[in-house]
Formats: C-alpha cells, structure tokens, sequence
C-alpha cells in the first residue's frame, strides 16, 4: 500500500462505498478503497431492487450505462397459511413509464460497474485485503491498519456492511446489534430463459415483478419471502429475524427448502438451474439501530449506518447506501477544502441526510420494526384468516350457499374482532 496520506480512504467497495469513492475521485481528491472481498460485489446480496431516483442523482446516464435487470412493473404481495396463499398483483401504466422507477438488479456485476466508474475517475481500489482497525490519534481517526500496514487519511468513510466492526473501534456505536434487530437472509439465483421468466410472472420483455411474501414461509415468524424476475434468472430467497428464528424450532435453511416445495410456489421455479447461493445479515431495526455516523475523521455510511427500511410491501437500502455516500463524499470535500476534518466540520453528513428523505423516512417509520416484531398474528392467525375467507367465499361443494357476511364473519371472529381493531390501530401509528 502505498505511504502516502490520502485524502480519504474508504473502507467497502458496496454502493456507499464505491459513490464517495467516484464523487470524491471526481473532485480532484486522493481516494483509496480497500474492499475484503476478491472484488466489488463479491460478498454482497440482494433480493435485490434498486429505486433509481439515488443513482439518476449521481449517474444521469445510467439507464444506458449500468447492468440493470428488469424495470419492475408488476408489484405482488402475498399472505401465506400452511394450506393457503392470498395475493395482491398490481400493475400500472406509471409503474411502466412514471418516473418513480425501480429496476431488479444483481450485486456481483452492479457493484462492479460502480467500482469501474470510481477507478475511471481516478480512485484506488485495492481487494482481498480486511481492514483489521482504524489508526487513532488524541480521539481522531487517521486512517487503517490493514494487512499490517497502516495507510493515513484525512478522513476515513467506514461502508463495510452491517456486522461492521470498526465502528464500535471508531467509539460510534455500543457494543454489537441485538439479535431482534438483525435478520439473517438466503438467496438463491436461478436460471431460466428470459421467455419463461415472461410468460411464468405475466410480463411484457423487459418488464420485471416484484413479489414479497409473509406468513408460512417464516413458519409464522417475524420474516418474509422475496422474488424479483431478472433478464434470465430470477432472485428467490427468504429473510428471518434471528431472534425469532432462535426462539423457534426450524433453522433458517429449512424454512426456505419447505417454501419452495409449496406446491403454489413449485411451479413459479420449476426447471430452473441454480447458478447462486448466499447468506447476509441484514439490519432491521430500523431508525433505533443507527449508530453515530460521524466523529473526529470519520463518517459511517451505507448498512454499516443501517440505512434499511423494511416495510413488508417494499425493502428498502440501495438507495439509501447511494445517497449516503454521495453526501459523506460531499462532506469529506468541503472539509479537505477547509483544512478541518473535526467533528464539528464533519457534523453536516447528518444534517444533510437529515434534510433528505433518508433520516426523514427511516425516522417516520422508526415504530414499525418493532410493531412487526412483537406481533407474530401478521404472520400465522392473519394469513390462515385470510385464506378461510377465500376459501368461503370461492368453494362451491353442492351445500346450500351461506350468506355473504356469515361466510366473512367466521373466521373474523376466530381471530378476535377487538383483536383484529386493535392490530390495525397499531399498524397505523406505526406507518
């Protein structure tokens, strides 16, 4: 490595890491990335969708540029009970032509593509090598310890993922994250010819679906499924909160082998070739969970800040991690510029997410993580009462037909009507 003081050495190739890294290259600064992974996207999943108002930002070209999927046209949610599977499938002609735009995408060549942009720009990127601490002087980060060499910055941008490390040496964050916060994800990517994937999922070429899953595929516990459709394979896997999969008695791995032998599910993979397997802890806390993400020549960005919002309908955290490392970039820049890289200087990467949608979305719904936590009725009475009611109201076996309210009504009360007011009550303050 080399001996020279960068500017800012930024520590995870991923979509955090590699925008500051482009920005910052751009401006005329002195950036190195150092990335543990054999090359950008080499360690990352993802379900995985990209809304691209974050990357239009920074990349205004991209639509003709990055290695993009499907834009996704097609929204489905689905209730799933042991014996039952309800689905709500949205389509709409904004979906195909609005400009809030989101597009299926894998890791591996997407972060790759990011990676080249910054490279081209005039960053350093350097792989296989994990930054085992941060130099520490009077309280101020001064750069890595990497492989047993130290390398010196200005200022250090810490995008390493979730189970990040060096933030608690960087005194941002108090021990590690609790198991309720975190979940654990599994993917798989399969191959299918892209006139399969068409014809299987409803879609026009090049059009995508996205499709999420709660209930049964969790075994009734806090988690869900996901699905999206890319140009020839499709991105299938599940996500389980670790704290619930611990209290409970079927491991993560057999949750997601039941799941796909559902016979509704079966069909939507059959004959396709399995190319990819992967796991990744994922941030689910929410708003309660982000550590400090600045101090004394140090900023925190992307899901080592845990900037993820999942809301059951829609998973959010790319666009968040783009978003972050343009500001942190920012930042970084006006503070070199002003020969001051204190805490006080650095401060502004939090007002400025503050002022945008990333700290004002993940703060609106900082209630929700633990409304889906604490009410397990979302994932095992609601989606069995669901599908009773499906069940009434479409069998017809030859018995006199029983009134419409009556056919609702049953499997209402087997929940609990007060029950059923209340849990709503509470999803509603908690969105």
């Amino acid at each position: 490595m080399s001996d020279d003081r960068f500017d800012c050495v930024i520590v995870g190739a991923g979509c955090a890491g590699s925008v500051a890294a482009y920005q910052l290259a751009s401006a005329g600064m002195a950036v190195l990335v150092v990335e543990r992974g054999p090359f950008a996207g080499a360690k990352n999943m993802t379900g995985g969708r990209i809304y691209t108002h974050s990357l239009e930002k920074v990349f205004p070209n991209f639509r003709d540029e990055a290695p993009l999927q499907r834009r996704i046209t097609r929204e489905k949610i689905s209730l799933v009970a042991p014996d039952s599977m309800f689905t709500v499938d949205f389509t709409a002609d904004g979906l195909r032509e609005g400009a809030a735009e989101s597009y299926s995408v894998l890791r591996g060549p997407f972060d790759q593509w990011l990676a080249e942009r910054a490279e081209t720009a005039g960053a350093e990127f350097i792989y296989g090598i994990a930054v085992d601490d941060l130099i520490i002087r009077d309280g101020k980060v001064c750069g890595i310890i990497a492989d047993g060499d130290e390398v010196e910055a200005r200022v250090t941008i810490l995008a390493d993922g979730a189970n990040s490390q060096l933030v608690q040496k960087a005194g941002l964050a108090q021990g590690r994250p609790q198991p309720h916060q975190m979940a654990v994800g599994l993917k798989e990517t399969l191959e299918l010819p892209a006139s399969v994937i068409e014809d299987r999922f409803s879609l026009n070429p090049g059009e995508g679906a996205a499709w999420m899953f709660a209930g049964d595929c969790t075994k009734g516990r806090f988690g869900g499924g996901f699905l999206y459709t890319n140009n020839d394979s499709i991105s299938f896997g599940l996500v389980a909160g670790i704290q619930s999969a611990m209290e409970g008695n079927v491991p993560v791995y057999q949750m997601f082998e039941d799941f796909k032998r559902r016979l509704d599910i079966a069909p939507l993979i059959k004959d396709a070739t399995l190319v990819e397997y992967s796991g990744h802890m994922v941030p689910e806390g929410g708003f309660a969970m982000i550590p400090g993400l600045y101090g004394d020549g140090v900023l925190v960005a992307g899901d080592a800040a845990m900037l993820c919002m999942n809301l059951g309908y829609s998973v959010r955290g790319m666009d968040f991690a783009i978003t972050s490392g343009e500001l942190a970039a920012a930042t970084v820049a006006a503070a070199v510029e002003a020969d001051d890289e204190s805490a006080s200087r650095l401060a502004s990467y939090k007002a400025q997410l503050e002022d945008c949608y990333v700290l004002q979305d993940l703060k609106r719904f900082a209630k929700f993580p633990h409304y889906m936590e604490s009410n397990t009725r979302i994932f095992n009475e609601y989606p069995v009462m669901v599908g009773e009611m499906m069940m009434n109201l479409f069998a017809v076996d030859g018995s006199p037909e029983r009134p419409l309210k009556q056919k609702m009504t049953e499997p209402l009360k087997r929940v609990g009507l007060m029950q059923l007011a209340r849990d709503a009550m509470g999803g509603v303050k908690a969105l």
